[in-house]
């Protein structure tokens, strides 16, 4: 049987507790009880994303994302969607920078059958992977990039704003959307390569949060997963670290078919896990989320040069983080316009900092999405695995706010003086021109579109 230990509830872990444990072959697994309504959320994350790519090979992350929904030894083709949704449960996985992960909620009676679908295609996936899957399933990631990126309004703006951010040869410096040109060069042979050296019990980490018995669920993970080989194969992920600035400011304008003029940035912040990185994420809260923030009041409210503003965290562990900007312009606006505006509100708030007002709302506002987010078994196996994976620990999961809640008002302006400046953004300036090319007057942008506001977790808001 596996070992494991037991960790007791910390204050500000809400009284939620969780148990680790180790198969012999690597498997992490995090399980823990809450027995309020009969469902059981399995979440499998393996330490594998975009950042562990090479150059003329990128998108085999997100490829394979897809590639383990085609079938295995016992499963075939469609049949893992077919099994956990005709058992009434729901499922999907997501691709990001730093990982790649997969999750069923369930009926609690049905947990076993998500185990043994999630076991089945770590251990045989490959016998299963052929050149018919490939190119079905190639075609499928190269049409969501057409709906996702090429063909929407500002849907390149991700893409362009990571590229500007990061340096060439970093391993941030592509998304885990991947190019077409290497999406057509993968082979089956790199797909089967990539798989045997990721998709390792010893590089993964399995939650299993809910209606569960804990002693039952660790003798279904050993039965079906305790009899995998483990792999050591992989290779550390390459530096991502980079100065705390960027030095001077980078900017890119794009003339396409888009409804209205929009100016997004995205500034180089700290790293996940710091305590600074919780200090910007306070910042931007107070400056950009929500209705209440500084920028929404200043440009839709006051002024009414914009019909949309926010400014977010894209939290990363292994680099820099990034603090996204994202206006939409009201009517005829310049952009110009807006930017001046934004500069001096970031300018008023580096040399005043957050009131105390602005603190209690921002902190309150991010307990809130912790408590959401750990609310429902499967936002808790996620956190779980997030925390394990990236950081080492999923109790840290259950503590979050509290380091969140313990950042100071000075903290909060100190970042956002070293880091919210012209010199450490890439800018990105959408200028609208009609059907046949030439430049038009913006629309009124009233049809804001949610492109580029996308989480990296999830290639482009998948």
């Amino acid at each position: 049987m596996p070992m494991g230990h037991t960790a007791t509830a910390e204050p500000g872990s809400g009284g939620l507790t969780a148990t680790e444990h180790r198969l012999a072959n690597g498997l992490r697994v995090v399980l823990s009880e809450d027995h309020l309504t009969p469902v059981a959320a399995v979440c499998l994350w393996y330490d594998v994303g975009s950042r562990h790519e090479v150059k003329g090979r990128t998108g085999l992350a997100h490829l394979f994302e897809h590639l383990m929904f085609q079938g295995s030894k016992q499963v075939s083709n469609n049949g893992h969607f077919e099994l956990v949704q005709g058992a009434g449960g729901s499922l999907n996985g997501t691709t990001s920078f730093e990982r790649t992960n997969y999750f069923e909620t369930m009926p609690a009676h049905q947990l076993e059958l998500a185990l043994w679908l999630e076991a089945d295609r770590m251990g045989s996936l490959l016998s299963a992977l052929d050149e018919e899957s490939m190119e079905n399933q190639r075609d499928v990631v190269k049409n969501e990039r057409r709906q996702r990126y090429d063909n929407v309004p500002y849907g390149t703006a991700f893409e362009k704003l990571t590229a500007l951010s990061y340096p060439e040869g970093h391993p941030y410096h592509h998304t885990p959307i991947g190019s077409m040109a290497d999406l057509d060069a993968a082979t089956l042979e790199d797909a089967r390569q990539f798989f045997r050296t990721y998709y390792a019990p010893n590089n993964a980490v399995l939650s299993v949060v809910g209606d569960i018995d804990p002693e039952q669920t660790l003798a279904w993970v050993e039965k079906y997963f305790g009899s995998i080989p483990s792999h050591d194969g992989k290779q550390p992920p390459r530096d991502g670290s980079l100065p705390e600035r960027i030095g001077k400011e980078l900017r890119e304008v794009v003339e396409e078919e888009v409804p209205a003029r929009a100016l997004m940035a995205a500034y180089r912040l700290p790293e996940d896990g710091t305590r600074a990185c919780d200090a910007a994420d306070l910042a931007l809260t107070v400056l950009g989320s929500g209705e209440s923030s500084r920028l929404y009041n200043r440009l839709v409210r006051r002024d009414r040069t914009a019909v949309a503003a926010g400014f977010g965290l894209l939290r990363l562990a292994g680099a820099p983080s990034l603090g996204w900007l994202d206006v939409k312009t009201s009517g005829d606006v310049e952009v110009p316009v807006i930017e001046a505006a934004v500069d001096e509100e970031l300018a008023r708030f580096a040399a005043e900092g957050p009131t105390p007002e602005e603190m209690e709302r921002a902190q309150a506002q991010l307990e809130r999405e912790w408590l959401d987010r750990l609310g429902t078994v499967a936002g808790r196996a996620d956190e779980l695995c997030r925390y394990a994976v990236l950081f080492g620990d999923p109790q840290l999961a259950l503590t979050a706010v509290g380091r969140v809640l313990d950042v100071t008002a000075e903290e909060v302006q100190e970042v956002a003086k070293a880091r919210l400046r012209p010199d450490n953004r890439a800018v990105l300036v959408y200028e609208p021109v009609a059907a046949g090319g030439a430049r038009e007057t913006a629309a009124d942008g009233t049809e804001e579109t949610a492109a580029g506001e996308t989480e990296q977790d999830e290639e482009a808001a998948k």
